[in-house]
């Protein structure tokens, strides 16, 4: 059993557990994962690039952005199952079709988008 598939099974333990299936729709859960990655980018509000860098290394920034992580990453979870998505694979997929677009030879060091590697 892969991570995510463990994973997965502890959360919707978790809301099963609650009762709350019943208020996770698509929609809302996709609402909410949006709603936790703008609570992730709250974070960095404010904050110049260096010290959003040095958030991992005070352990209260560390515990909050590592909460943050998990909320997005929860919900991600929940929007596969609730697809019926197997999310490593189409993380492999995805990876794959990536590759095509942004050939190293291409796009190594670049931040062109794929469109404009040539």
């Amino acid at each position: 059993m892969d991570d995510f598939s463990s994973l997965t099974a502890a959360v919707c333990e978790f809301r099963d557990a609650r009762d709350w299936r019943q208020f996770h729709t698509l929609r809302n859960l996709i609402v909410s994962l949006n709603l936790e990655a703008g609570e992730l980018l709250e974070l960095m509000q404010w904050k110049s690039d260096a010290e959003v860098e040095a958030l991992p290394g005070e352990a209260t920034t560390r515990e909050a952005l590592a909460d943050e992580c998990a909320d997005v990453l929860l919900y991600l979870l929940l929007i596969a199952e609730r697809s019926g998505i197997d999310l490593a694979a189409a993380t492999r997929a995805k990876l794959q079709k990536n590759a095509a677009k942004y050939p190293v030879d291409k796009a190594r060091g670049s931040r062109a988008k794929y469109t404009e590697l040539g």
